[in-house]
């Protein structure tokens, strides 16, 4: 794993904009995806799926929950690949056999296996603590609560106007859903030759 990959993992729950607190009603969210925001184009509620009708409205606040933590780990990672991609890595040692460089120059995989155990350690409970602030809410998001928000570093939006916080909600989802597939490519194509026929070439994405 590309060691910018590896740090995002460190802020899985991070994000640029908190979202606002999702409101109950009487009536199921599960059929109202416009009831939870990020509808936006160009691909206004696709749901071919039709994922967002399975279960209730909790159902539905764990779907967005889980693809806003997907969405931020993404665009972390993305921008991170790209950047060591372009040849900048942190300097000096991970470990007292392991330089940021060498990983820069592996793949994904590869780079994942050379971090030391007592690394990945820290790593996973880094996510676990996040995980865990996210997740001990008082009034939990599948019960009406707010939906994750920021862990790394801590924002303070009440001062920002509600329209402009809810365009930024709608860019970080669109760019994080961008980011998603990103990653996923960036990954596929420099594990699997040829899995991406648009980074064919690119050395950044040789194996």
């Amino acid at each position: 794993m590309k060691t910018a990959f590896v740090t995002s993992l460190l802020v899985a729950s991070a994000a640029a904009f908190a979202p606002a607190p999702m409101t109950k009603t009487s009536t199921a969210l599960s059929v109202d995806l416009e009831g939870i925001g990020g509808a936006t184009a160009p691909l206004k509620n696709f749901d071919p799926l039709r994922i967002s009708q399975l279960g209730d409205e909790s159902t539905l606040a764990w779907f967005r929950a889980a693809e806003l933590k997907h969405s931020r780990v993404a665009m972390l990672a993305t921008a991170g690949y790209l950047v060591q991609g372009a040849g900048f890595h942190f300097p000096g040692m991970l470990s007292s056999n392991v330089s940021f460089e060498e990983l820069s120059k592996m793949n994904p995989f590869d780079a994942w296996e050379a971090v030391p155990d007592a690394g990945k350690a820290q790593i996973i409970g880094t996510i676990f603590v996040a995980e865990l602030t996210t997740e001990s809410k008082a009034v939990h998001y599948t019960k009406g609560g707010p939906l994750p928000e920021i862990v790394f570093p801590k924002f303070d939006f009440s001062n920002i106007d509600p329209a402009v916080l809810e365009t930024k909600r709608q860019r970080e989802l669109n760019n994080g859903r961008l980011a998603m597939i990103a990653i996923m490519s960036f990954i596929a194509a420099n594990n699997i030759p040829g899995s991406v026929p648009a980074l064919v070439g690119n050395p950044a994405f040789a194996s």
